[in-house]
């Protein structure tokens, strides 16, 4: 029994976020996009949808690997792009993408 209450307690600890992959992270809290100056909120469906700037952007998603695979109204095609490792709810950090460097903060 005791061993069984020390399996789940260790299951648990590992299926915090601070263990989760980065876009397991991404998807589950979102994040805030930097662009000159500009602060653009993206939230994420566990359907594969998702929506920015006030809804003005909609569109699907989906992880493949590393990377997060999105098309939108305002980008038909599907873009991947490649996201680090180990990155939290709360980290910031740098991606590049098709239209250049990007900030990029996990809601």
């Amino acid at each position: 029994m005791r061993n069984l209450l020390i399996l789940a307690v260790a299951a648990a600890a590992l299926a915090t976020p601070a263990f989760a992959d980065t876009l397991t992270e991404v998807t589950s809290h979102g994040i805030i996009l930097m662009v000159q100056d500009m602060q653009i909120e993206v939230s994420y469906t566990p359907d594969g949808k998702f929506t920015a700037a006030d809804g003005q952007v909609t569109g699907t998603w989906k992880i493949d690997g590393d990377k997060l695979c999105t098309s939108s109204n305002f980008a038909p095609e599907v873009t991947c792009v490649a996201y680090p490792k180990d990155k939290k709810s709360g980290d910031t950090f740098t991606l590049e993408s098709p239209q250049g460097a990007v900030q990029i903060k996990i809601r």
